[in-house]
C-alpha cells in the first residue's frame, strides 16, 4: 500500500506518542495533555499514512510568508529512509510557500540528516530553554 500525505488530518495524541517513542523524538510523551496542546496550537501539520497507521508527521508554527518554524519531524523506524521524511520536509516548504524560511532545532542523532535534504547548518542561533 502507497504512503498517503494528509494536510487536513490531525493526529490523535495516541497516535502521535507512539510515532514518537518510536523514533526517538524526545517529546514530553508521558503527557497526552500536553501533546494535544501543541498540536491544536500549530498552524502546519502535514502526516504520512500507511492505511490507518501513522509512519510520519512534520508539525511546524509558521506567519506564512516570513517564517516556519519546524518544531517536529518524525518518522516510524521501519520506514525510515524510503523517502518519508524527505517528502515531508518538500510538502511543508510547499504549503509554507517560497517567501518562508523554514527552520528547526535538529536532535544530535539527525545532525548529519538535515544537510542531506537541503537545510544549510546556521551558527547563528539562541535558545532559551523551558523550564519543565
Amino acid at each position: 500500500m502507497p504512503i498517503v500525505y494528509k494536510e487536513d488530518v490531525i493526529p490523535t495524541a495516541e497516535q502521535v506518542i507512539t510515532l514518537y517513542n518510536n523514533a526517538g523524538l524526545p517529546r514530553p510523551t508521558g503527557d497526552a495533555e500536553r501533546i494535544k496542546k501543541m498540536y491544536a496550537h500549530s498552524n502546519l501539520v502535514i502526516t504520512a499514512w500507511d492505511g490507518a497507521t501513522l509512519v510520519g508527521v512534520s508539525r511546524c508554527i509558521t506567519d506564512w510568508c516570513w517564517s516556519c518554524y519546524l518544531a517536529d519531524l518524525a518518522v516510524q523506524p521501519g520506514y525510515q529512509k524510503e523517502g518519508i521524511g524527505k517528502k515531508l520536509i518538500e510538502l511543508t516548504r510547499e504549503k509554507a510557500g517560497e517567501q518562508t524560511m523554514v527552520l528547526l532545532l535538529s536532535v544530535p542523532e539527525a545532525m548529519t540528516y538535515y544537510p542531506k535534504v537541503g537545510f544549510t547548518k546556521e551558527e547563528r542561533a539562541f535558545a532559551s530553554y523551558r523550564k519543565i
